[in-house]
Order: structure tokens, then C-alpha cells, then sequence
């Protein structure tokens, strides 16, 4: 699990040391690549956590998921509607739904670990 963490933190740094620019053009289909990453590193360390990671899953969903937003961006580009934003809110929302998921799990096993030392 902290294979995932490191690398994620490893990526941030890189980026931030680097002065690349993203033309504007590019600047939705970008948001929409990194919300769908985040979204599944966060379900697959929500999917560690509860002891039911499958490899398999977590690539072809990291696919599905980028090539759904993708899809979804360009085609609003071509109606001339912002289709990307429903990619982000649905990215956002899983992704904050992960986030407390973790939470809670790993709470809860602090504090069965508090009860069993405590006995």
C-alpha cells in the first residue's frame, strides 16, 4: 500500500521541480486525467484496506476511466457543451467517497487496536 503513496508523492514533486506549461486546449482533458488517477489510486487503497485489491480491476478501471472522461470531454468540445465537468464532478465525489471510506476503516482498526491492548 505505500507503493502507491510514494510514487504519488514522487509524481507531485516532480511536477512541481519542472516548469512545463499545458496549453489551454489540453487544460480540461489534463484535469480530467489526473482526477481519474486520483480517483483510482484512492479506490485501490480503499480496495487494500478492506483486503479485496485485484490488479486486474485497478488497470482496467484506470483505462475505462480515462478513456470514459476523455471520450466525455471531447465529444462535449464538439457539441460546444462542457461535457468534462460531469467527468469532474463524478471523479470528485468518488474521490471524496474514498477518501472517508479510508478514514473510517482505518480508524476503526486504530481503535480495535486500542481495545486489544488495553485488554
Amino acid at each position: 500500500m505505500w507503493l502507491p503513496a510514494m510514487f504519488l508523492i514522487f509524481g507531485v514533486l516532480l511536477g512541481l521541480m519542472t516548469n512545463i506549461t499545458v496549453p489551454d486546449a489540453y487544460a480540461n482533458y489534463l484535469s480530467i486525467a489526473v482526477l481519474a488517477a486520483l480517483d483510482t489510486l484512492f479506490g485501490g487503497i480503499r480496495a487494500q484496506a478492506e483486503r479485496k485489491f485485484d490488479q486486474k480491476i485497478f488497470v482496467t478501471g484506470f483505462f475505462f476511466n480515462i478513456s470514459l472522461a476523455a471520450f466525455l470531454a471531447f465529444l462535449g468540445v464538439q457539441l460546444g457543451i462542457d461535457l468534462y465537468l460531469a467527468a469532474i464532478f463524478a471523479f470528485g465525489v468518488r474521490l471524496f467517497h474514498n477518501i472517508a471510506m479510508i478514514r473510517r476503516i482505518y480508524i476503526e482498526k486504530w481503535e480495535k487496536r486500542k481495545i486489544k491492548q488495553e485488554k
